[in-house]
């Protein structure tokens, strides 16, 4: 038998409700519940296709029968200069290397490179590192074991030979390299291992674990520390983390993908400089994939750049797509799905697309490159576009 509660007990509860509905909606430091109920694999916001817009296409490189993949990029202070690399096979391969003076627009033939760049057995990641003292330097790394690095201190006029950084290595090294507050100079770079790699005569477990790591240089990027791991699953498989620093420079967010595919694509956070971690969460589905990537416009939005992939038994209208998604930083703290989900490119072959290059302009030009197989039957290229948050709110508004 259901009892009738007094009126005035009713309005009570319904004061208790609106004020813990005003205090979950309003901006937090700190992230939604960790145990909360999982995310549906889906999404409900505007869609907007770009896939047909070759206006906004450049071509960074192609050869007709090679597999080129995965780059990475680094636009440097002129917001003209960018330098580009990446594996002349899957994941693997002879490192290319490319420049473009006009941010993106035109690329440089494929420059020379030291030797042992050819000996590059996984996906090479570039990142600006300045220390102490000033001096910039960009370094370059190549992972599996032993995790190497090239340095440049002339900005790429000329490069130094991949050499070891320790006796330890791991998969996609170092997938984001982020500056801390902790001293001039210092940095932490976050990669993951599935017990193959981290050691010279590592193993899987079975069943297999996933371990995130996180590495530090006090330096300016030149050494670094023997990993910690962070996060380690055999459930959960987190792996090729992506940082983006909350507005207030407070906060870091790390996205995740999820390998196992038992799951939506993950987050975790840190109120410490990444001493501790919250526990990883799930995504909003428009966030589901892989390699997330993410700058912040001029006006304060976030854009991700990304591999579309939800988790097994499901699929969205972009799935195995090079694919972005604009919100803001308090959509990642509070779950919520943020404001567009856009598919860049199409890509025709399963979901062998998207390790994302971002870089911003001063005037809030995105500058996106990736590699995909973006022709029926054909091998994959590095394909660049570019395109401001301004059009696709036209784009959105005349949808």
């Amino acid at each position: 038998m259901l009892l009738k509660a007094p009126a005035h007990a009713s309005r009570i509860l319904i004061i208790a409700a609106l004020i813990c509905f005003c205090l979950k909606t309003s901006y937090a430091a700190e992230p939604a519940d960790a145990t909360a109920k999982p995310q549906p694999p889906g999404f409900s916001i505007p869609y907007i296709d770009l896939n047909d817009q070759a206006h906004r296409q450049v071509v960074v490189d192609r050869e007709e029968g090679q597999y080129l993949g995965h780059p990475t990029t680094v636009l440097l202070e002129d917001n003209k200069t960018m330098l580009c690399v990446y594996p002349k096979g899957h994941g693997k391969g002879g490192i290319v290397y490319k420049r473009s003076n006009d941010a993106g627009k035109t690329w440089s033939e494929r420059l020379p490179t030291p030797a042992s760049w050819m000996t590059s057995r996984e996906v090479p990641t570039l990142h600006r590192v300045i220390d102490a003292n000033g001096k910039k330097r960009i370094i370059m790394f190549s992972g599996l074991y032993p995790a190497r690095m090239a340095v440049t201190e002339d900005d790429g006029q000329t490069w130094s030979e991949l050499k070891p950084i320790g006796d330890w290595g791991g998969i996609v090294v170092m997938g984001c390299v982020e500056p801390l507050k902790t001293g001039k100079g210092h940095y932490m770079a976050l990669f993951h291992d599935d017990g193959r790699f981290i050691s010279k005569d590592s193993k899987q477990e079975s069943p297999i674990a996933f371990t995130l790591y996180k590495t530090l240089s006090t330096d300016g990027g030149l050494t670094w520390s023997n990993p910690e791991a962070i996060h380690k699953s055999s459930e959960y498989h987190i792996c090729e983390p992506g940082i983006i620093r909350s507005p207030d420079g407070k906060q870091l967010a790390v996205l995740l993908r999820e390998n196992s595919r038992r799951h939506n694509s993950q987050i975790i956070f840190s109120n410490d400089e990444g001493k501790t971690w919250t526990a990883p969460r799930d995504l909003p589905g428009s966030l589901n994939g892989d390699r997330h990537t993410g700058k912040y416009a001029p006006d304060g939005r976030l854009l991700i750049s990304f591999r579309s992939k939800t988790p097994k038994g499901h699929t969205a209208p972009t799935e195995g797509d090079w694919v972005a998604w604009v919100g803001t930083y308090d959509d990642l703290v509070q779950g919520k799905e943020g404001q567009y989900h856009v598919r860049l490119k199409d890509n025709t072959k399963g979901a062998d697309c998207a390790y994302p290059g971002v870089e911003i302009l001063p005037d809030g030009t995105f500058i996106l490159t990736t590699y995909g197989h973006w022709e029926q039957d054909k091998m994959p290229y590095i394909l660049s576009i570019q395109l401001k948050l301004s059009e696709l709110d036209a784009l959105a508004k005349n949808n």
